[in-house]
Formats: C-alpha cells, sequence, structure tokens
C-alpha cells in the first residue's frame, strides 16, 4: 500500500527484454535502503525488487503489467516517481494507492497558471464511474485531486512542489500515464452494481468544476 506522495525521482537507466516481459534497471536515491523482495511503486506501479545496490535497483515486469501500463514502453533516461510502501506508524498524507494500474491516460495540456500548472489528462470510458469532482486520483503514482471533470478527462492544478519533485515537469503533450482510481470508489461502485444499481455520468460535453 503506498500514498501517492513520491518519495524520490529515479532515471531509467536500462530497459532489457525477457520472456514476455522486461528488466528494468532503475537508478535511485533510495537503491541503498531498498533489499531483495522489497516493495517499490514505479510511476504508480508496484514492483518487487530483485537486485538493488548503492546506485540503482533492478525489477522485472510481466506481460500483464507491459500491457495496462506505461513501463513496458519507456525509454531510457526516463524520469521515474519512486515511493516505498506506507508504513503503519506513519502519517497518511495522500490517499491510499494500491500501485494497481487501472488505466493509461494521455496527457493533452499542460499550462502554467501563475506558480502553479493545470494539468488535463484524458482516460478511457471504462473508468468514469471511478472518478468523481474533488476526488483523489494517482497519476504515474502521484496522488492528485480532481478540479475538472468532464466525460474523457479530468483537470488536475498541480502545485509547485509536486512540479519540482516528480516527473510532471518532463510531459509532453500526449505522453502516456499510469492511472489508478481510488481504491474506496471502486468498492462502491461494485457495491451498486451487486445491488443492481445503473451508475450515471455526466451527460456529453458536461464539466463539473
Amino acid at each position: 500500500m503506498f500514498t501517492g506522495l513520491v518519495e524520490a525521482v529515479g532515471e531509467l537507466i536500462e530497459r532489457k527484454p525477457t520472456s514476455g516481459g522486461f528488466r528494468l534497471r532503475i537508478a535511485a536515491p533510495i537503491a541503498p535502503e531498498l533489499s531483495r523482495g522489497d516493495s517499490v511503486a514505479v510511476n504508480g506501479v508496484c514492483l518487487t525488487v530483485i537486485l538493488a545496490d548503492s546506485n540503482e535497483f533492478q525489477a522485472d515486469i510481466g506481460p500483464e503489467t507491459v500491457r495496462v501500463s506505461t513501463l513496458g514502453a519507456l525509454e531510457p533516461r526516463s524520469r521515474l516517481n519512486l515511493e516505498r510502501p506506507l508504513r503503519a506508524d506513519s502519517r497518511l498524507g495522500g490517499h491510499f494507492v494500491q500501485g494497481h494500474v487501472d488505466a493509461i491516460g494521455h496527457v493533452e495540456e499542460l499550462r502554467p497558471d501563475a506558480d502553479f500548472h493545470w494539468l488535463t489528462v484524458s482516460f478511457p470510458s471504462l473508468l468514469a464511474p471511478y472518478i468523481v469532482h474533488k476526488g483523489s486520483i494517482a497519476v504515474d503514482g502521484i496522488s492528485l485531486t480532481v478540479a475538472g471533470l468532464g466525460t474523457d478527462r479530468f483537470d488536475v492544478q498541480v502545485v509547485p512542489y509536486t512540479m519540482s519533485h516528480t516527473n510532471l515537469g518532463a510531459l509532453q503533450i500526449r505522453d502516456r500515464v499510469n492511472l489508478e482510481c481510488d481504491m474506496v470508489g471502486k468498492y462502491v461502485v461494485r457495491a451498486a452494481e451487486l445491488a443492481g444499481l445503473t451508475i450515471h455520468g455526466l451527460r456529453p460535453g458536461e464539466v463539473a468544476h
């Protein structure tokens, strides 16, 4: 379990093909504190450390992770958001993030607003019931608050600290990002489905602010 508060930014050194997946070599300032078997969130994807030393760690990704996330298509030197799991005695500063990507979104717009930035991300229709105005969503593992919501995209406002301490500053229009919806919302939607209720979204063209 993670919180969506990025602990460090690493860099992809190598993406080496394996049988059905890839092995990632990641340069990371938190590498000396990692051990074989530890979990670490990489751009919002929970991975298992298979090797770590003073400068880098390695982790494998399988076919399913390649299919549902951006990790299988990353190029060397890509900036990666890193977070170690939440400790039981720690404060919860973001929201509960499992490290299980729901879908891939696309950056549609990134525009400055004084010292802040607005980020617009489009998402596939299957996520619509799980994203709510003023709710939480993880974008590449970053806990953000939905400030504007349409039928196929949402807006978040990014504070200067987050912009400078994550990979968001390197994003370009149409870049792909990993999305994970708030797990509380997933349970609510599932319970409603089992109760025979129909989930209605916004009408086409509507945006909530």
